[in-house]
């Protein structure tokens, strides 16, 4: 398998703020081109300090950054501008414009390559505008292009703000709790989405998450903080129970995106991982997708196929359900915990070694994201 190339080193990073201490402390990190790493620990730990370090929105106060071969941290302002253009953001609470429609909202991750006479003005050209269409396209809201902002859910908008993102053509997206103001099915729908945007389009993920399923499901690489400090790098299968338990300070309750609504999510979410694995590169068209139709999913809409992929993981089986659906999660011991964790990652490893070593697409043929399951039903866009 060919070594991807290293794109972000962090080295030493530090952060203090007069009389309230060490938001991070000697933080380390490294990140390789289409690598999808997600950043974990309570809150308080430093996580959206740490994102806002990396794209220079607030300055660290010792430590370097070097980015795409670029040391950073001393940069001015112009030479930032053109930095930024690489570096695309995924915020919690969407930060689009209410008032300016999908499209107009999209457009905006164009406004670092326009002087600022065209920014003010909007005047972006054609190709731009083609570009924020057909990525809107891509995230299953074509039909919602025209449309005000604040008339979309939340799911949607945070679909419109992933296009708006990657209209920059970036090679990195900062991802700070993307899934935090979103309904399970909303959020697993925005976690496919980041997850192809890695594997199809090449684009490296560093996503900041309270949902600690989530993580050991869509990871490469897991990052822990506590307090500021590093505290965990490494690989799904190496996070147990023991570690979370360490990071967080509480026996480690497995739930879901959102509370207890998921029983058993972590075996659920191990086997959606391994059908990803199995499926994520493969185009929608021609071969591939009688390929896709064998798994169970033929090749339909981005926001269909996701949404109705979604809704099914919701439901699982009963099998998957009798680990943690009976047991009160006060009493759910580490032991017990640990053996959810095991089966997930049993579960991930067997399907992706059925799936065999997936092969990267060219990013300029790039299909829809599509999420692989063996019963997704038809749901409508937009539901």
């Amino acid at each position: 398998m060919e070594q991807r190339q290293e794109l972000l080193t962090v080295e030493h990073l530090t952060k203090s703020y007069d009389g309230k201490g060490k938001a991070l402390h000697d933080m380390s990190l490294s990140l390789r081109r289409g690598e999808f790493v997600t950043v974990i620990g309570p809150s308080g730990a430093g996580k959206s300090t740490f994102l806002r370090c990396v794209n220079r929105l607030i300055d660290a106060s010792e430590g370097s950054i070097v980015f795409d071969g670029r040391e950073i941290t001393s940069m001015n302002k112009r030479q930032m501008r053109k930095v930024r253009r690489d570096i695309g953001m995924i915020f919690q609470h969407y930060n689009l414009v209410h008032r300016a429609t999908a499209i107009e909202n999209v457009l905006q991750g164009r406004l670092g390559y326009l002087s600022d006479f065209r920014g003010i003005f909007g005047l972006y050209s054609e190709e731009d505008k083609r570009s924020a269409f057909e990525l809107l396209d891509k995230m299953g809201l074509a039909e919602f292009a025209y449309q005000r902002a604040d008339q979309l859910s939340g799911g949607q908008q945070q679909r419109v703000g992933i296009a708006r993102a990657l209209v920059q053509d970036p090679l990195l997206m900062l991802c700070d709790e993307p899934i935090a103001s979103l309904d399970p099915k909303s959020s697993r729908v925005t976690m496919e989405m980041l997850r192809w945007v890695s594997d199809e389009l090449g684009v490296a993920c560093l996503v900041n998450l309270h949902q600690v399923d989530y993580a050991i499901e869509y990871s490469d690489r897991i990052v822990a903080l506590k307090k500021g400090v590093k505290v965990f790098d490494g690989t799904p299968d190496e996070l147990d129970a023991k570690i979370i338990s360490d990071i967080y300070g509480t026996p480690y309750v497995h739930e879901g995106a959102h509370g207890v609504e998921e029983e058993n999510a972590g075996a659920r979410g191990a086997d959606a991982r391994g059908s990803r694995v199995a499926g994520a590169c493969m185009p929608v068209a021609g071969a591939a997708g009688a390929g896709a139709r064998s798994a169970g999913v033929g090749a339909g809409s981005a926001g269909g196929a996701l949404e109705a992929a979604a809704g099914a993981a919701g439901r699982g089986t009963g099998a998957e359900r009798q680990g943690a659906a009976a047991v009160d999660a006060a009493e759910l011991d580490r032991a017990a915990v640990a053996a959810v964790i095991e089966e997930a990652k049993a579960v991930t490893r067997a399907n992706a070694e059925m799936a065999g070593e997936a092969k990267p697409v060219a990013r300029a043929h790039a299909g829809k994201p599509q999420l692989r399951t063996d019963d997704a039903p038809h749901v409508e866009v937009g539901a």
